[in-house]
């Protein structure tokens, strides 16, 4: 595995981080006895396979249904200081809200401290407010890094660029989740911002929401030749020193292969992709028209 520095957190994150959202057993919240021994099992061994590989950084949410609370019965049996756990919570109108939220998140993951808190899903100007005001979330989650809970704050967000780049040049936070791949970079300039500001940078769903590429199209799979689809997208965003980990949504233990083979090209990663991406713009260029 690599690592990068991410940020000002001073965290060593892998390249790749084991994403939350793909593992569990339901979309909402249930009883632990609604989950069956197989699926549980799957998960523990998608963990334990991670952690095999180097990836120590284990993401999920309270908005991702029994993710934490499975999560729970594996973590807490982990050695602490060998993982970087991180979660996160939707801003509220108020700091109790938020605040028992985060309690509850605490409870399922059934650990003292979270290494990352993300504010999860500042979309838009009034969870941002939220967040910002005196007496929102942010400061909330400041009164918990003082309660050692949580080390270290940062936001997660689907949102349009002006709105990101407000929250990074707020200079509330220590990293930024957000989304940009080779198929969308309009989040680039908030990566920019980012990295004056020494923020960590962590790619939200770089495998569906850039591109499906669990499943791409002949064509790309042709172009992308000796890579596949997903390595070169993957390739393509660590070719940026702006950016640090990109979240490998893993649905069970083998999802993380692909990623890791790809990492044979990391010491060469602008040589590997030059004749891929400029085979896959000449194709959209003929195909689509030069603008």
């Amino acid at each position: 595995m690599k690592y990068r520095r991410f940020g000002k957190t001073e965290l060593q994150v892998p390249v790749f981080s084991c994403g939350g959202m793909r593992y569990q057993h339901k979309w909402n919240d249930i009883e632990l006895s609604e989950v069956p021994a197989d699926g549980q099992a799957n998960l523990e061994a998608t963990i334990h396979r991670a952690l095999e590989l180097g990836i120590n950084h284990i993401e999920t949410a309270r908005g991702y249904g029994s993710s934490e609370m499975q999560l729970g019965l594996v973590l807490p049996k982990l050695p602490r200081d060998g993982i970087i756990v991180q979660t996160k919570v939707a801003p509220f109108a108020t700091q109790k809200e938020f605040l028992d939220t985060f309690d509850k998140s605490m409870s399922h993951l059934q650990l003292d401290h979270v290494d990352l808190l993300s504010l999860h899903g500042v979309n838009n100007a009034q969870f941002l407010d939220w967040s910002l005001r005196k007496g929102g979330c942010v400061e909330a989650v400041y009164k918990l890094i003082d309660e050692g809970r949580v080390r270290h704050i940062g936001f997660s967000t689907h949102a349009p660029p002006h709105i990101i780049r407000q929250a990074i040049e707020s200079d509330a936070f220590e990293y930024v989740n957000l989304h940009w791949y080779f198929v969308n970079d309009l989040n680039w300039s908030c990566i920019e911002a980012a990295a004056r500001r020494d923020m960590g940078v962590f790619i939200i769903s770089p495998n569906d929401k850039g591109g499906k590429l669990y499943a791409p199209p002949r064509k790309l799979v042709d172009l992308c030749q000796p890579l596949s689809p997903m390595q070169f997208n993957a390739l393509y965003c660590l070719n940026r020193p702006q950016v640090h980990t990109l979240s490998c949504g893993a649905a069970k233990p083998g999802d993380f292969e692909e990623h890791i083979a790809a990492l044979g090209q990391y010491e060469r990663i602008s040589k590997t992709i030059a004749p891929i991406e400029a085979r896959i713009r000449a194709e959209m260029a003929n195909s689509l028209g030069q603008n």
